[in-house]
């Protein structure tokens, strides 16, 4: 029998406050650094409620979905596996501590994310975060009219 090799599903999370800080979580294990809350999707699962699971276990925050974003699938975005991944907009509702495999947990603004050390591609999926919301508010257009046409029921 052919054995296959599949890129793995993932899901992560931006999830902003109201100062427009965004929730990171420090990572307990490789590769470390701050990383957006997120993780593996399981087996039978939607990648929506992998995003309000994994939300909460790694933050403690209850999780709203608001849209989906973009997804990733570079094969260098993580250097344990073949990862693709879906990002999703959301919001929280709670205190924010790291818990499960995230060591801490921190609100930071876009220009303090900068000179974090962050892992996998995170950066790159905040940079066009930022981007694609302030495209939308030009357009005075929000995640939540996006949401009400992206998200999975």
């Amino acid at each position: 029998m052919k054995e296959y090799k599949n890129p793995a599903p993932t899901v992560d999370l931006i999830i902003e406050n109201e100062k427009g800080e965004i929730l990171l979580i420090e990572r307990k294990n490789e590769p470390y650094g701050w990383a957006l809350p997120g993780g593996f999707v399981d087996y039978g699962e939607s990648l929506e409620h992998a995003a309000i699971r994994e939300g909460k276990e790694e933050t403690n925050l209850d999780i709203t979905l608001i849209s989906q974003f973009k997804s990733y699938s570079n094969p260098e975005r993580d250097k344990r596996y073949h990862t693709i991944t879906k990002v999703f907009v959301a919001k929280g509702k709670g205190i924010a501590q790291g818990m499960d495999d995230a060591k801490t947990a921190g609100w930071f603004s876009p220009e303090e994310i900068k000179s974090l050390s962050i892992a996998f591609d995170h950066k790159k999926i905040i940079k066009e975060y930022i981007e694609f919301k302030n495209f939308l508010k030009e357009k005075n257009l929000s995640f939540e009219d996006l949401g009400k046409f992206l998200l999975d029921g």
